[in-house]
């Protein structure tokens, strides 16, 4: 694959088999992303993990301090009083069966989907639609919850779900080139602490394999996850 003159000259600024602090990832990245749009910045983290065997599954969610940068649209299935609170909070989209038929009808124009527990029953029925978008709401995930007001302001204040290929990696959103460093670097931080806590009991050995940050147009670069504490 023949790459351009910009990407050309910012490999050239990659030290190879170097891995990068947290900070010095994010200037370089911010460095290198030289598109004429707000490129967006995404992490790839590669576990010791098998994700074969359920015990070893790596899934869950996370509030990014600085958000994504990325405006989240976001549906909510509730009556009453829960309607009125995820409206409250700044919900896009809320209903019931009028969204159940529109969503059969092929509509998934949407970043999010929560539901409050009496709703779940009719949500199932969208499984097979929501499930391969990775939209079907989950109580594990902070999607199901009759606290859709805190939920829906948690996705809109940057909350993101992972989850591991089967591949072993966790891809995630952690912002925008326009970000300050510091916010960019805070924002990574939070997401391998994140991957950290998250280690499986069953998982043996080293469990960050290697971590790569990029931006959408630019060469990734490798980060240094060993830097990175758990805090509590």
């Amino acid at each position: 694959m023949k790459h351009g003159k910009k990407y050309t000259q910012s490999v050239a600024e990659v030290e190879p088999g170097k891995e990068y602090a947290v900070p010095e990832a994010a200037a370089l990245v911010k460095k290198m992303a030289k598109a004429k749009f707000d490129e967006s910045v995404d992490m790839v983290v590669r576990l010791g993990v098998d994700p074969r065997h359920a015990e070893q599954q790596v899934r869950g969610a996370v509030v990014l301090p600085h958000g994504t940068g990325k405006t989240v649209r976001i549906l909510v299935f509730a009556r009453g009083d829960r309607d009125r609170d995820a409206r409250a909070a700044g919900a896009d989209h809320v209903g019931a069966e009028d969204y159940v038929t529109k969503v059969q009808e092929g509509w998934t124009d949407v970043d999010v989907v929560i539901a409050t527990p009496d709703m779940m029953a009719l949500v199932g029925r969208l499984g097979r639609l929501l499930g391969p978008r990775g939209l079907m709401p989950n109580p594990k995930l902070g999607t199901v919850t009759d606290d859709v007001a805190r939920a829906v302001r948690e996705a809109k204040a940057g909350k993101i779900e992972y989850r591991v290929d089967k591949a072993g990696n966790v891809h995630a959103p952690v912002g925008k080139a326009s970000f300050p460093q510091e916010k960019l670097a805070e924002n990574m931080t939070v997401l391998l602490q994140e991957l950290l806590r998250a280690k499986p009991a069953s998982s043996k050995g080293r469990y960050i394999l290697s971590a790569y940050v990029s931006s959408t147009m630019g060469p990734s670069v490798r980060v240094d996850a060993d830097s990175i504490a758990v805090t509590a």
